[in-house]
């Protein structure tokens, strides 16, 4: 189903609020006044048009800022965590493997053993490379890790 360009628009303003602050606390309440729409129409509307629910959305932002702060930067891991917005360590290092499949040192460890060369790959690649895939919600995919089941297997 297509959506309205002027609701597009609209729900693009708060994506790149989200964008350029995914470190602040973003309710879909506070989504849905940027975007000049109803919280329940902001929520549909905006799984609709990207794919993912906002609150998804934000935590995949979270975590490819995170994994850069990692690999760029001398930042401690407590550092990390709250410039990228979680309040909580225990919470930013157990979401961080559930999504990524591995802690903050072990990224950090594993990025730096291997010397890369990426000066001539667009920032725009290099971005969506290092992109977590949240095609299923965290708390779904502890499940399937506790089940023995892979991510892409369907549930009966």
């Amino acid at each position: 189903m297509s959506q309205d360009p002027e609701l597009l628009r609209r729900l693009l303003r708060a994506k790149d609020r989200m964008d350029a602050a995914s470190h602040e606390e973003w309710s879909n309440e506070k989504l849905a006044r940027v975007s000049g729409v109803s919280e329940a129409h902001f929520a549909r509307s905006f799984k609709e048009a990207f794919g993912v629910p906002p609150h998804r959305y934000l935590l995949t932002r979270r975590i490819e800022r995170a994994k850069s702060l990692l690999r760029d930067t001398e930042l401690s891991t407590t550092e990390i965590a709250f410039r990228t917005g979680w309040k909580s360590l225990g919470t930013f290092g157990r979401t961080f493997r559930d999504v990524t499949g591995e802690s903050p040192t072990e990224l950090r460890a594993r990025e730096r053993a291997s010397p890369q060369s990426l000066e001539s790959v667009p920032a725009c690649f290099l971005h969506a490379a290092h992109r977590p895939d949240l095609t299923i919600a965290v708390s779904e995919k502890r499940r399937q890790a506790l089940d023995g089941r892979a991510d892409d297997e369907e549930v009966p």
